[in-house]
């Protein structure tokens, strides 16, 4: 049962990148109940945690958070939550099942494909390795399949973004990295801290490459 307790109420610890680097308990936040359509999200400046508004919150509005990755479709994100907290959400985005058809947009064999795919990488830890992913992702990328909302098609454009910053090729990075903004826009709406990282990381780009005003207008956002 303590383990159950610990699992149920524990929060990913995250660095200033959303990347996480350890778990830990913070009982009051624990109350907060969950919804794939929050209007809260946590963030953390070292070990303090702290709740901050992804949007306009009415007075007398519950503030709540999403337990898991809001990203996924409703079936999997329904799945992901009986099985890891023991509960169904019927929330608006789940009862209406809203943006499902922009997260599967596409043939359904060619996003497997690219899920497949995605699923398989491990952080690789040399070049040659990144450069192995890399390749399988513009081979797949070529094909032009799958509309950039597709969330597959999505996480491919990151990992090969990661891919082309490993390996120093800024202007291939950018490519990439611009192609996904829209869909965080989407997916990511407000000033969810996601899309922040996303922006951040975008607009360094262009300053390394000299796109000055195009870097200073995406970091205004």
């Amino acid at each position: 049962p303590l383990f159950l307790q610990v699992t149920c109420n524990c929060f990913t610890i995250s660095n200033g990148e959303m990347q996480d680097v350890g778990v830990g308990l913070y009982p009051s936040m624990s109350l907060l109940n969950h919804s794939c359509d929050p209007n809260c999200v946590i963030v953390f400046e070292g070990y303090q945690l702290l709740l901050r508004s992804v949007r306009e919150i009415q007075i007398g509005e519950e503030l709540t958070i999403s337990y898991i990755e809001s990203l996924m479709p409703t079936s999997e994100r329904q799945k992901q939550l009986l099985r890891q907290y023991c509960f169904e959400c019927d929330c608006l985005l789940c009862q209406n099942q809203e943006k499902d058809s922009e997260k599967l947009a596409g043939e359904e064999h060619a996003w497997k494909e690219v899920k497949d795919a995605v699923n398989e990488v491990r952080y690789p830890k040399s070049k040659e390795e990144w450069k192995h992913v890399l390749a399988r992702f513009q081979n797949l990328l070529s094909m032009g399949c799958l509309p950039d909302t597709n969330i597959y098609q999505l996480k491919m454009l990151d990992c090969a973004m990661d891919a082309c910053i490993n390996l120093e090729s800024w202007e291939e990075a950018l490519y990439y990295g611009s192609r996904t903004l829209e869909p965080y826009r989407l997916y990511y709406p407000g000033f969810h801290p996601l899309r922040a990282v996303q922006l951040l990381r975008v607009g360094k780009l262009q300053y390394s490459q000299d796109m000055f005003p195009q870097a200073l207008e995406t970091l205004k956002q």
